[in-house]
């Protein structure tokens, strides 16, 4: 059996978690090979509802989760977590998660840089989550970070601190902020080790190991690929890599092991802090969809913004994220419209464009073009199969399928986790 790789492919929030929980349960190992605790999933199981961000949601279902090298961890935020979901009856220990051991942390500092950096950006603000993500990967690449690796080596840990803080310190002084001081934060760190490093492991040997054996994989992104910091709506993106190939390279299985790419949107467009959205609505019935899709972010809480399915941002997700099938989620919410829309390209300076362009002026200046279909009056909520469907319904989703050219394989039409359409089992050879 193939493995699969789960990625969002709007600007997140497109009810990844609930798809991830029911492959999950088909699945031996889940990954999480990206971001941070900025992401959120929610599942709901039963009368329980989880909310996660750094775990994976393989674990809700006894399964065993991985935190992969592509992460960016806080440990303070990981280990509430744990104790969140224990709380809730869930058994997380070393035996069923494991933390890849160069994965790298998310310090105090690193959101204390986050919060100086965007109130000193006034109105030109990106709208991240303040927790400290950006500066961490920052570290990374600048090669200063400290890695879960590092909580067993204190003499490691006492030299890096010198660099990182001789770093972060000058400019948070800079930006009038109070600075940190290294014992403290040493110390932090090395009470935090012993409740952390019984998790640890080199997991790209784990994982080849799962493969020899034949184990399903199932890899977790979060965010989705218009947060993409390569081929998102920059700077208004994510610090990492959102798209498919990243699973490869944030948990160490080499580039075959993604496996079949199932990319993640609503029947209609939201997002989250600042940035284009080009199909954006400010009147009614943009309150009305993001009142019956309960649109609130998972892990910040803030109301997302609401706008018509977005078919031409959507192909381009399909194209770089290298996405192999659509599951559309939230189809339910759009019951009861006379009238929808999908936009089917973009005007720009009077030129037609069939992608979205990566300036960020143009970004802004784009509007879209709109193709009307016909709604439906019956209800889609809690269908289980194709004949349950309005017969207009399933226009919608045919036409959607002609634009973004790429199969629907997986249809959800409530947020319970049985009311999904299977067209296609992603786990098939």
């Amino acid at each position: 059996m193939a493995n699969v790789t789960v990625i969002g492919a709007q600007w997140g929030d497109e009810g990844k978690g609930k798809i991830v929980d029911w492959l999950a349960s088909r699945a031996d190992v889940v990954v999480r090979f990206q971001g941070g605790h900025n992401a959120g999933h929610t599942l709901v199981v039963g009368d329980q509802v989880y909310k996660l961000s750094l775990l994976p949601s393989g674990l809700v279902r006894g399964k065993l989760g991985v935190i992969g090298n592509g992460v960016v961890v806080d440990p303070t935020a990981l280990l509430s977590e744990i104790a969140r979901v224990r709380s809730q009856g869930l058994e997380v220990g070393p035996e069923t998660l494991k933390i890849a051991e160069n994965a790298v942390l998310i310090l105090p500092v690193h959101g204390a840089i986050d919060r100086a950096r965007e109130a000193a950006r006034g109105e030109r603000k990106i709208g991240t989550t303040g927790r400290g993500i950006g500066p961490a990967y920052e570290d990374k690449v600048a090669r200063r970070a400290i890695r879960v690796c590092d909580l067993a080596e204190p003499d490691t840990l006492d030299h890096k601190l010198d660099e990182l803080l001789l770093h972060h310190n000058t400019l948070l002084a800079a930006l009038g902020a109070e600075t940190f001081d290294k014992a403290a934060l040493k110390a932090e760190l090395l009470e935090l080790a012993p409740q952390v490093l019984p998790y640890v492991a080199p997991v790209w040997e784990l994982l080849d190991e799962q493969r020899r054996q034949g184990r399903r994989i199932l890899f977790e992104g979060a965010q989705a690929v218009m947060l993409d910091v390569d081929h998102g709506t920059y700077p208004f993106v994510t610090s990492s890599n959102t798209v498919a190939a990243q699973a490869a390279t944030g948990s160490g299985t080499g580039p075959s092991g993604a496996g079949f790419v199932l990319g993640i949107a609503k029947a209609y467009s939201t997002r989250v802090g600042s940035g284009p959205f080009p199909t954006e609505l400010f009147d009614e019935t943009g309150r009305l969809i993001g009142e019956r899709g309960h649109e609130f972010g998972t892990v910040t809480g803030r109301p997302r913004r609401c706008g018509w399915f977005d078919a031409t941002l959507v192909r381009q997700a399909v194209k770089v994220g290298g996405v192999h099938g659509l599951a559309l989620t939230k189809l339910d919410v759009l019951d009861g419209f006379d009238t929808l829309r999908i936009c089917t390209g973009y005007e720009l300076d009077g030129a037609h464009l069939s992608h979205f362009p990566a300036g960020q002026a143009a970004q802004a200046r784009v509007t879209p073009v709109y193709e009307e279909i016909p709604g439906w009056s019956e209800t889609t909520r809690g269908a289980r199969s194709w004949a349950e469907l309005p017969a207009q319904a399933i226009k919608y989703v045919r036409r959607i399928e002609e634009l973004v050219e790429a199969p629907v394989t997986l249809l959800s039409t409530s947020p319970e986790r049985d009311d999904t359409i299977l067209m296609r089992d992603p786990f098939a050879d």
